[in-house]
């Protein structure tokens, strides 16, 4: 393996880890009991996940361009932006990056795990689940999300604004943040935004494996649908990219 892959899987995983560190470590301070912001609202956290993308963006990006999203790795990889060949190495390390997050979590939160009996409450605050559980819903609300994020993650790495082809480069990190802002707080009701399929996969895998002490059902019947929406909203995002009439 060339050492420049090596780094920039090395990239991912960090930066992943840090994403699902800041961005479900909200999620756990507001519903975890006992916490310090427990029962502080959507509002924070959808501001937290925004810092989480931020600051997980301006750290990997260096190393790896900051894809930490299956979704956007598609997105770049369909629009010319990104080499086939390293998108199973990207998938690969978002994943367990976004595993060891997790483990993070845990280990920050574990006496207010302990102190929760809540097992709903615990799946949150590892993995997404929908408001009203009706897939074909959340399917399409998760498509749109992630078709709004990659759509603008394709013109952020265009060379009118990102440093490279197929990089968001560091000080691409607040655009982003922004979109990922909105998103929450506009589409973030129906489904909780997955908008990443590692972000949901690798703590779901988290919660089912962790010595959790309240663990509860790991819902896996939904776990298909934070995968295969983001994932179809990366190929719209692709598809329409290539017919807007806009030289990047």
């Amino acid at each position: 393996m060339p050492e420049e892959h090596l780094i920039a899987y090395v990239g991912e995983i960090i930066g992943t880890a840090i994403l699902i560190l800041l961005g479900n470590g909200v999620v756990a301070n507001v519903l975890l009991a006992k916490t310090k912001g427990h029962g502080s609202g959507l509002i924070v956290i959808a501001f937290a996940w925004a810092i989480a993308v931020f600051t997980a963006v301006f750290i990997s990006a260096p190393l790896s361009g900051a894809h930490l999203n299956p979704a956007v790795t598609l997105g770049l990889a369909l629009a010319g932006k990104f080499a086939w060949a390293l998108v199973p190495g990207y998938f690969i390390a978002q994943l367990v990056g976004a595993y060891l997050g997790q483990v993070l979590v845990v280990l920050s939160y574990r006496d207010h795990y302990a102190a929760t009996a809540d097992t709903g409450l615990i799946l949150a605050t590892h993995s997404t689940d929908p408001a009203i559980a009706r897939y074909s819903s959340n399917v399409i609300t998760e498509l749109i999300g992630t078709f709004v994020l990659v759509f603008a993650v394709l013109y952020i790495t265009g060379p009118k604004f990102g440093e490279s082809a197929g990089s968001l480069g560091a000080l691409d990190a607040l655009p982003v943040a922004l979109v990922v802002l909105g998103i929450g707080l506009s589409l973030g009701g129906p489904t909780g935004y997955a908008i990443n399929p590692a972000r949901d996969l690798g703590p779901r895998i988290a919660h089912a494996t962790l010595p959790l002490p309240h663990r509860g059902d790991s819902n896996w019947g939904y776990a298909w649908v934070p995968m295969v929406g983001p994932l179809l909203g990366a190929a719209v995002a692709a598809g329409l990219w290539h017919f807007v009439p806009v030289a990047l």
